[in-house]
C-alpha cells in the first residue's frame, strides 16, 4: 500500500440527484483519482439527518477510511441538513476550513457566500469535509484547499499529516 496514498469516501446529499446525473460528485471522484487518492466508497442520500448521520458514522468507523468528503445540503433552504447531521459526530471542528472556504468564494461569488455552511473536523481519526452541492463550490475547495492539504508532501502542514497512519510517520 502507498503510504502517501489516502483513502477517500464520497457523499452526495440530495433529494433530487441520482448517481447517473450527480456532476459534483463525479468531479470530486476525478480529483481523488488525479491525485492518486483511493476512492473507497461513493454513496448518494437523500436530505435526511438521519441517512446522512448514518452513512457517515459507519465510514468513520470504517478503519479503512481516512477521509470523508461529502456534497450537498449545506444551504438554508429546504431540507438542506448536513451540517446538522455531521458536526455532531465531530471529536474536533477544524473551524479555518469554513472560514478559508467563504474567504476564497468571496473572491468568486461575493456576498452570497455568507450563504454557505461548508464545514470541516475529525472524528475517530477520519478527516471529514462539508462541502456545498454546486460543481464551483466543490471545483473552489478542491483546487483552492484540499488538494494540497491532502498532499503530505505539501508543507509547512496539511491535514494528511493529522491522520493517525501519518503522524507515526512523520
Amino acid at each position: 500500500m502507498d503510504l502517501k496514498k489516502l483513502s477517500i469516501a464520497l457523499l452526495t446529499v440530495s433529494d433530487t440527484r441520482s448517481l447517473k446525473d450527480d456532476k459534483s460528485g463525479d468531479m470530486l471522484s476525478e480529483f481523488v483519482a488525479t491525485s492518486n487518492h483511493s476512492l473507497i466508497d461513493r454513496q448518494l442520500v437523500k436530505d435526511d439527518i438521519y441517512e446522512i448521520r448514518a452513512t457517515t458514522s459507519t465510514w468513520i468507523a470504517n478503519g479503512n477510511i481516512q477521509v470523508i468528503i461529502s456534497t450537498g445540503g449545506t444551504g438554508f433552504t429546504g431540507r438542506d441538513s448536513t451540517p446538522e447531521a455531521i458536526e455532531p459526530l465531530f471529536d474536533k471542528q477544524i473551524d479555518g476550513f469554513g472560514e478559508l472556504f467563504r474567504q476564497i468564494s468571496y473572491e468568486e461569488i461575493g456576498s452570497s457566500t455568507i450563504q454557505s455552511r461548508a464545514t470541516a473536523g475529525i472524528a475517530n481519526g477520519t478527516l471529514i469535509f462539508v462541502l456545498p452541492g454546486s460543481s464551483s463550490a466543490v471545483e473552489t475547495a478542491w483546487d483552492k484547499i484540499l488538494r494540497n492539504q491532502l498532499d503530505l508532501e505539501f508543507k509547512p502542514c496539511n491535514f494528511a499529516e493529522l491522520i493517525p497512519r501519518f503522524k507515526e510517520k512523520i
